[in-house]
């Protein structure tokens, strides 16, 4: 049985539940159904892609037990809780770094500035950093090797689609600014990528 679904499993559901809980605000301002033309489709990629593999990983991890995690399974178990916190923590960190600037879809409006301060100073999109922070540790607390990989691949694959969009639409509309911006900063993870 996946630690979640054991006696030790509502730590697990507090920490998913607060991490999700800040996106809320967002959700009701900007809505998920509205998308600008600059967005490419990567935020409905994104919403169905991590939606489905999150399911994907909760299924397998009830169905497939010859894949559960056997030694350290409580280590592994709270190293998910943790990473679930710390990307809560990291993306609430970034909405407030952002402000007004943050939505879900990818838009950026002329006279926007680039931000550069906070977690920002160190990477481009350490939100999107925060959201694979946060399916990881889905995957690791549910103690199961093929649910961990269900969580982070498809994640990665379509953040690294988001940010290719993003990163396309920024350097078109601050240009300069943002081109130098990139230079000084790496994507995801400081000093490595």
């Amino acid at each position: 049985m996946p630690p979640p679904f054991t006696w030790i499993g509502p730590l697990f559901w507090i920490a998913f539940a607060w991490a999700f809980a800040g996106e809320l605000p967002f959700m009701r301002r900007d809505g998920l159904t509205t998308t600008a033309v600059t967005d490419r489709g990567s935020k409905n990629l994104l919403l169905v892609t991590t939606a489905a593999s999150v399911f994907a990983a909760f299924v397998i991890a009830a169905t497939r037990p010859q894949f559960a995690v056997r030694s350290l399974r409580l280590a592994v178990y709270l190293a998910g809780i943790a990473c679930i916190v710390a990307g809560g923590w990291l993306r609430r960190h970034c909405f407030r770094m952002l402000g007004e600037s943050f939505s879900y879809d990818v838009s950026v409006a002329s006279g926007q500035r680039v931000v550069d301060r906070g977690a920002y100073k160190y990477v481009r999109h350490p939100s999107y950093s925060a959201g694979l922070l946060i399916y990881a540790g889905i995957g690791l607390a549910l103690c199961n090797w093929i649910s961990i990989a269900v969580t982070i691949v498809p994640a990665l694959a379509a953040y690294a689609y988001r940010i290719a969009v993003e990163e396309r639409a920024l350097l078109v509309t601050l240009g300069p600014a943002y081109a130098d911006y990139s230079r000084r900063t790496k994507r995801l993870i400081p000093f490595l990528i």
